[in-house]
Formats: structure tokens, sequence, C-alpha cells
């Protein structure tokens, strides 16, 4: 698997449904890129949390009158003895407290918080070689990311747009299928599963995802328009270039991916 070293950090962005995920399998395929998704970046950070068991309420480590949290001592003195109980580090465990505190409420987690996962995360991976994907999608979370790149001797180099029509992404959207067990994807007219419901790669079975749906569809679509594309512009007025690549194709086919990807990043490989 070859590996491009003179490439630092990829961003893969587009509306929701667009196609990001097989044209991300054509860079991890061809350059052992590593995904760093913040859905499941956020996944990791509540599933640790709640494994603790704590059954503390987490309103009690909200300061109501200062609008923000405790100080990270005062929660790091709750969680410790969890922590020592499940050998989980406890910087992790504050986050993931926090995350779970607005995401039980139905709240929006906030840019600092979601900053503070994503920034574990990268350095945890060395803050090199990855596809940044979901990530940044707002003002505040480009700047946060330029911050940590300059603090971290890094760069982004490009940012790969996946473009598809809105009417094109709900018809594909509504379509898709998912694996419960390894996350590949199809849809039931392009890419269709086993006898319509099995992953050919490890034969489990395959789901449509509960937000998959025009309504709920149609509200993301929204959102890239007035975050998603704020949070770009914030990149590109820096010189990070955008190359578009489409995410609807004549024919939808694994080498038809690989070639709509490759022929447009080739001007920075």
């Amino acid at each position: 698997m070859e590996f491009f070293v003179e490439v630092q950090n990829i961003i893969v962005t587009g509306k929701s449904g667009a196609g990001k995920q097989p044209r991300i399998d054509v860079l991890i395929e061809k350059f052992g890129f590593i995904q760093v998704s913040t859905g499941n970046i956020f996944r990791h950070f509540l599933s640790l949390y709640k494994s603790l068991g704590t059954g503390l309420n987490l309103e009690n480590i909200w300061d109501s009158d200062n609008n923000n949290f405790i100080d990270d001592e005062k929660i790091a003195a709750l969680l410790d003895p969890f922590c020592r109980e499940k050998s989980t580090d406890v910087n992790e465990a504050i986050l993931g407290a926090k995350a779970t505190r607005f995401v039980d409420a139905g709240l929006f987690v906030p840019d600092e918080i979601t900053n503070a996962l994503f920034k574990a995360e990268f350095i945890k991976n060395g803050a090199k070689g990855m596809i940044l994907d979901g990530y940044p999608r707002t003002r505040e979370q480009s700047n946060y990311l330029l911050e940590l790149c300059t603090e971290m001797g890094t760069a982004i180099n490009f940012i790969m747009l996946v473009d598809n029509e809105d009417d094109a992404i709900v018809k594909r959207t509504t379509g898709r299928r998912i694996c419960r067990q390894c996350g590949k994807v199809f849809h039931v007219e392009f890419k269709p599963p086993r006898e319509g419901q099995f992953c050919t790669a490890c034969g489990d079975t395959v789901i449509q995802r509960s937000d998959d749906t025009e309504e709920k569809i149609r509200t993301r679509l929204k959102e890239f328009q007035v975050k998603t594309l704020g949070a770009i512009e914030v990149l590109t007025s820096k010189n990070i270039p955008v190359v578009n690549v489409p995410g609807n194709l004549p024919v939808f086919t694994d080498e038809a991916v690989r070639e709509s990807v490759i022929s447009r990043i080739s001007q920075f490989i």
C-alpha cells in the first residue's frame, strides 16, 4: 500500500449524502490515509464515558451561573474512582462526560467541545496522514483547525469537495443501506447488497439508517449551506485549494469512482 508522505492531511467535505465515503475509500486504498470522522469520534467518547457506569447526574458538572463546566480538576475528582476501576484515561473520560451532557439533553454540542474531542484524536494519530471527514463544519472549527496545525507543525494540503445535486442526494440517500457489522455502504438500486439484504463483504444484514429520510436529509442539506460553506471559505482564504470531485456519475462502479477521484487530485500528487 502506498503512502504519499508529502501530503500531510486532506479534508473531504460535501453535502450529507453526496457520496463522500466511496471517494474516501479510494484515498485510503491508494495512499494509506487514516479516516478521522467526527461521528466516530463522538461515538468513541460517548461510549467510553457510558462504559464507566458512573451514574452521575451530569448537570452537577455544569455551572449554570457561569454557563460553563466546573473546573476539570473537580470533574476529574468525580470520575477518577471509576476510571481507576476500568483503567480509563481520566482526561478522555472528562471529554466524554462533557459531550454526553449535551447529547443526552438533546442539545447542540458547542464548537469548544467538538474541537477538544477532535484535538485528542488528531494528536493520537500523530497530526498527519489523515482524511478529515465531517470536520471542520463551522467557521470557528476551521479557525481552530488552522491554529492546531500550526501548533503541531502540520498542514491541510487540500480540500476534496464531493459535489452533487440536492435531488440526486435525496434519491441516493433514501436508498442507502449500511452493513451493521462492518459499515460497508450499499444502495438498493446502484450497488445492491447480496439478495437485497446481506453485506457482500462480511455477510451480515444491511440496514437503513434512521436519519436517512427525505425530511432529515433536506435539513442536513440546509445545514451545509448555512454552516459548512462558511467553514470552507475560512480555509480557502488561507490559500488551501479546493478540488471538486463529482458525486453523481453516469456509471457507478468502483473503477469509475476511483478514476473520478484520481484524475481530479492528480494536480496535488
